[in-house]
């Protein structure tokens, strides 16, 4: 019997990937899809916070963001990221290292349009991670843009995607007497081969 049988069997990482995740859509109450970001800034201080992974391509993984954000001046300026997604329901997780691009293009308007309009306003509105007066400063704002766009506001040009590209992914699951099992994946570069190794728990 193989290794990586039952829930582990695969040959793609993000077709497991894939997998894993719409379980967890079933199990999980709220945001299956919440992966915690992790980035480093300028002077290699650690950073983290919740975003919501958007899609599962078949060499990367999506998100997207506000570009004057903090998450994003880190993006940029170190062009790597990692996350781990964890679901209590399953009892699972899967951690990811990796390269980062943009995704600027028609990608990314597409899923700006499928937003409810509040959230597209909302994008406009706030200077993602900079200091805030007060809410009300900020519903004013919302009214003033939401005057100004319309109904149907086009994606703001500080606003759009990245795509994480990984070099390293690990699936883990929990075990008995925590003896979990933990697969990594890895490869040299974006096009190089996956090597697929046990690791101890």
């Amino acid at each position: 019997m193989s290794e990586r049988d039952g829930k582990f069997k695969g040959d793609d990482p993000f077709v497991l990937a894939q997998a894993w995740l719409d379980e967890a859509h079933a199990t999980e109450p709220n945001d299956a899809n919440a992966i915690a970001l992790s980035t480093v800034d300028a002077s290699g201080l650690p950073n983290a916070r919740m975003v919501l992974l958007k899609e599962i391509e078949a060499g990367a993984f999506v998100f997207y963001t506000n570009y004057i954000s903090a998450k994003a001046r880190e993006l940029d300026h170190s062009g790597k990221a990692a996350f781990v997604m964890h679901w209590k329901s399953l009892r699972r997780q899967i951690r990811v290292r990796g390269d980062i691009t943009r995704e600027d293009g028609p990608q990314a308007d597409e899923y700006y349009a499928s937003r409810s309009l509040k959230s597209r306003l909302g994008a406009w509105a706030s200077d993602q991670s900079s200091p805030l007066t007060s809410r009300a400063a900020l519903v004013a704002k919302v009214a003033k843009i939401t005057v100004q766009h319309g109904l149907a506001p086009s994606r703001p040009p500080h606003w759009g995607g990245y795509r994480l590209i990984p070099t390293e992914i690990e699936f883990w699951a929990d075990g008995a007497h925590r003896l979990h099992d933990r697969f990594r994946w890895t490869r040299r570069g974006e096009n190089a081969p996956w090597q697929v190794e046990r690791l101890n728990p």
